[in-house]
């Protein structure tokens, strides 16, 4: 199909043949090999674009097992390209090309300008009836659309190494770029918001304050705002809307010049490293942004429609959707699953990110309908000698039918544990829950990790994360208040396992104030007590309120940014955070690499290394395991019964510690246990203070009263 408005070609000696692979566009220091896979394609035109938006197109003439390739000896860093595939349009075959887009390159590192959501981006017309029906208008799409940019991929690393902290001693902090930045009066203004500013001293500072070892990025691969939601004001803040997975999300630069991006991220990995701090990066690789038939042509659609995408079985003109956004990636198709695998290597290597959590992640193990341990993508990351060794954390989950697969993952993987989640959501808002459930969720979670040779680690803990209730709300709201979002408060979960305390959202009441920071400061004990990876959700040490809004995906306002005046407002509650995490890090016994057994730690000897107690202080029964809700329970662990040894082969021997919970509304009294467990106990941490301080000793067989609501950590002092 030829186009009237097509530019000059390149002369014949500016254009080499160049090379298959690497895909996409690589500057060697003298010029750059463009590369792009296309099977479906019948030419291929790679356009680049001058500064005053004027194109020059040249043939790929070069094709190597459907991969179109040249290389333009005088190509450099800052050039701005897209391509344009010809071929076959017959949407009800599956079949989307349409050469008066201007596509965006899939292996694209940098990408710059915007898109105008105009009548220029869509393969059909936009006023025909039914939408997307009718002879496509083949607006050219120049000019209407991003362009990909050409980076030089030279850094200087220098000493840059990653910190590679072990499971086990590791605490994840999920973080917003712009979220977390945007309003904190430390970072100077030209960096709010961006990569630099995330990397400024006042942030590491405060993660290190809180012994983070890991931060975790939301989105930052370059994603795209929803043409709905700008239409009323909104934008994608979250991100999960990506367009390209090479590439920063350049809007989150302080350097605007093209590819700035690039070296920005760098720069600011490397400042993480310098603090000890590894950085994870949130990926989308289950969907596009592209969405369904209706949505705009940037680039997969007009590329390869059918590689890739999941299309409807006997209707490929449309698309399953195991996501809720419209499309879902092709991952049995051999190129997608080289394009996921060529970004993750890419982020390790090129990027020197330390691991990634995957959004939906059973989306990408769906081989058919069903979600297959064994999929090809799963295959493809053991033996990759880049990605199996980083971390990788699945959201094990997506929409579609037997989605919910907590549990369920490979040895190599690591898992947010929803059913961590509800158990401590439901144990502190006093919902019935059996004693049995909460046990297991505080130890490890070996119900669900063990039998796939797994350790505790592999239960990434959380209560709170980007989605939903921020930890303040969750103790302050019983209903999501979504009403800013504009769909009239439809959108979002309402089965939240939220309690308000007594009120709904802002108060003045002392009392229910009071209630509500004892109730997040027990959350917080919990989650550092607890064996497995704690996460804790940005601004939660600081009590950060979205108002109950429980889905600020579209609110890039303060509705979700950090609000840095809790660090004062919340002082106390920043303080005892801060305190609790320190003492997980200073005790072994709350992150041991193995599973309780529940045994004697010697032949002879009686106490366990891990058990279970009334109020009476005897040990529990199987009656008592049955015997009611289990509101009031203590546990002892021992901290001489740590089977592993450290990294150096030396044993690892902890203090003992009895942890005494009780959701009860009211006091329980509670004996400290005789007879093997003989002991003097102090206490170390108290939620019933404010900031967790207690100055009570008690000995063995002593009755204490567990205050309401409230968690009572003992150390065995004798």
């Amino acid at each position: 199909m030829s186009d009237p408005t097509a530019s000059p070609p390149a002369p014949m000696n500016m254009v080499w043949p160049g090379e298959a692979y690497p895909l996409g566009a690589t500057y060697d220091g003298a010029g750059t090999n463009f590369s792009l896979f296309s099977e479906v394609a019948e030419r291929v035109e790679l356009c680049l674009i001058a500064k005053d938006g004027t194109e020059t197109r040249i043939n790929l003439d070069e094709i190597d097992g459907y991969v179109w390739h040249a290389y333009l000896p005088t190509i450099s860093p800052g050039q701005r390209y897209g391509f344009r595939v010809y071929g076959p349009w017959d949407p009800s075959k599956g079949l989307r090309c349409d050469p008066s887009k201007l596509l965006l390159d899939p292996y694209g590192k940098s990408f710059h300008g915007d898109f105008d959501f105009s009548q220029a981006l869509y393969s059909y017309d936009l006023e025909a009836d039914p939408p997307g029906s009718g002879t496509p208008p083949r607006v050219d799409s120049l000019g209407h659309t991003m362009t990909s940019v050409v980076i030089n991929p030279f850094f200087q690393w220098g000493s840059d190494r990653a910190p590679k902290t072990p499971y086990h001693d590791t605490v994840i902090y999920e973080a917003h770029v712009k979220g977390m930045t945007q309003t904190h009066p430390g970072v100077p203004e030209a960096l709010r918001g961006t990569y630099a500013g995330l990397s400024h001293p006042v942030i590491i500072e405060h993660l290190q304050s809180l012994n983070v070892t890991a931060i975790e990025l939301m989105p930052v691969h370059q994603f795209m705002h929803d043409h709905r939601l700008l239409d009323l004001g909104l934008r994608n803040y979250w991100g999960y809307n990506t367009v390209g997975f090479f590439a920063p999300h350049f809007q989150y630069a302080a350097t605007r010049n093209a590819g700035g991006a690039v070296a920005e991220f760098k720069t600011m990995v490397k400042a993480f490293h310098d603090a000890g701090i590894e950085v994870i990066l949130d990926v989308v690789y289950n969907h596009t942004a592209e969405g369904n038939h209706l949505g705009p042509t940037i680039n997969f659609r007009g590329i390869d429609n059918a590689a890739y995408y999941r299309l409807l079985d006997g209707q490929p003109e449309f698309y399953k959707d195991f996501t809720g956004t419209g499309n879902s990636l092709n991952a049995r198709h051999p190129h997608t699953l080289q394009l996921i695998m060529d970004s993750l290597r890419y982020w390790v290597l090129d990027m020197h990110v330390d691991g990634f959590r995957f959004d939906l992640a059973s989306t990408l193990a769906r081989e058919f309908y069903d979600v297959d341990r064994l999929s090809a993508f799963f295959d493809l990351v053991q033996q990759d000698p880049v990605v199996s060794q980083v971390k990788l954390i699945a959201e094990p989950w997506d929409v579609g039918e037997g989605g919910y697969q907590v549990g369920n993952f490979p040895g190599l993987w690591t898992e947010w544990n929803g059913k961590y989640r509800d158990t401590v959501r439901d144990y502190w808002r006093g919902e019935p829950a059996t004693l049995g459930e909460f046990a297991s969720r505080l130890t490890g979670s070996s119900d669900l990790y063990e039998a796939t040779g797994r350790r505790p680690s592999a239960s990434i803990n959380f209560v709170t994360c980007h989605d939903g209730f921020t930890l303040n709300d969750l103790v302050s709201y019983n209903e999501k208040h979504n009403e800013a979002n504009g769909e009239d408060n439809r959108d979002g979960e309402s089965h939240n396992r939220s309690w308000n305390c007594g009120v709904e959202g802002p108060t003045d009441d002392p009392e229910i104030l009071a209630l509500r920071a004892k109730q997040m400061r027990n959350i917080m004990a919990t989650l550092m007590l607890s064996q497995g990876t704690p996460m804790i959700a940005h601004g939660d040490e600081i009590g950060r309120t979205q108002l109950g809004n429980n889905n600020v995906y579209c609110q890039d306002s303060e509705l979700s940014w950090m609000d840095w005046s809790l660090c004062e407002t919340n002082a106390d509650h920043l303080e005892f955070t801060r305190k609790v995490v320190a003492f997980r890090k200073q005790h072994p016994v709350f992150r041991r690499r193995r599973f309780f057994e529940g045994k004697p730690i010697r032949s002879g000897d009686q106490v366990r290394d891990i058990a279970w107690l009334t109020r009476a202080g005897t040990e529990m029964t199987p009656e008592d395991w049955g015997a009611g809700l289990g509101t009031c329970v203590a546990v002892f662990l021992n901290g001489e019964a740590i089977p592993t040894p450290d990294a150096r082969g030396e044993r690892v021997v902890d203090d003992s510690f009895l942890l005494c919970f009780n959701s009860n509304d009211h006091p329980e009294d509670f004996v400290t246990p005789n007879g093997d467990y003989a002991a003097e106990w102090t206490a170390d941490l108290d939620t019933a203070d404010p900031v967790g301080n207690s100055d009570l000793v008690v000995k063995a067989g002593e009755k204490i009263s567990i205050q309401p609501r409230s968690v009572l950590v003992l150390r065995k002092t004798a």
